[in-house]
């Protein structure tokens, strides 16, 4: 794995977003329709990680944004163009609106002024939703990336941050994906190429040290 960039320790509370991906209880909960990423999150320390950051977001002023992937129980709008998209219609738990599945996962907290996002469609919170332009809005600058999945979602999201001109930072340890150790192959070999690749505790030891506004 690549070693952590110093640089993350000076991220700035103002212009920094913490962003959660698919942290729901349907995907990383209990109740996951994916028990083997489900059970990675937890073993590796990356489920507790982006609680620890959750936490440390709210603590140092940083916005917080969770995106959830949903689908509507007709399946209005859904993509299908993909065989990952049509083997999830076939898995025992539905990511549907409304439900369980779909709210944010413990032991994660959701602050009153975290923002959480739903999309129907698509591989990445950040293509054709709309967040893009309420990142804009809240200033940020920088993007931490944490969540799931390593082998898809999380990578998808760098790529298309770092297309759209934010700086991507990836908490390597807050991140999780199947098997275990292709996460840490992705780190190395790519998102290391175009993030910057740091750790949960550089990323809080940062907030702490920046100086609060007001």
């Amino acid at each position: 794995m690549a070693p952590p960039d110093p640089h993350a320790e000076r991220l700035d509370p103002a212009t920094t977003v913490l962003l959660t991906v698919e942290c729901q209880r349907g995907v990383v909960g209990p109740d996951s329709a994916l028990p083997e990423l489900a059970a990675a999150a937890r073993a590796s320390g990356a489920l507790v990680n982006i609680a620890r950051l959750v936490a440390g977001a709210h603590d140092a002023g940083v916005q917080v944004v969770h995106a959830i992937a949903e689908r509507r129980p007709d399946g209005r709008g859904a993509s299908r163009n993909a065989r990952l998209f049509r083997a999830a219609e076939r898995l025992p738990v539905q990511q549907l609106t409304g439900t369980r599945a779909v709210r944010v996962a413990d032991p994660i907290p959701v602050g009153d002024a975290d923002l959480v996002v739903r999309r129907l469609h698509g591989l990445s919170p950040l293509a054709g939703t709309g967040v893009d332009a309420l990142l804009r809005n809240l200033g940020c600058r920088t993007l931490v990336v944490t969540g799931v999945s390593a082998n898809v979602a999380v990578p998808n999201t760098v790529f298309d941050a770092v297309n759209l001109g934010y700086t991507a930072v990836v908490p390597a340890d807050a991140i999780a994906g199947v098997p275990a150790d292709y996460t840490a192959a992705m780190v190395s070999h790519t998102l290391a190429l175009v993030a910057t690749v740091t750790t949960a505790d550089a990323v809080l030891r940062g907030w702490r040290s920046a100086p609060r506004s007001g």
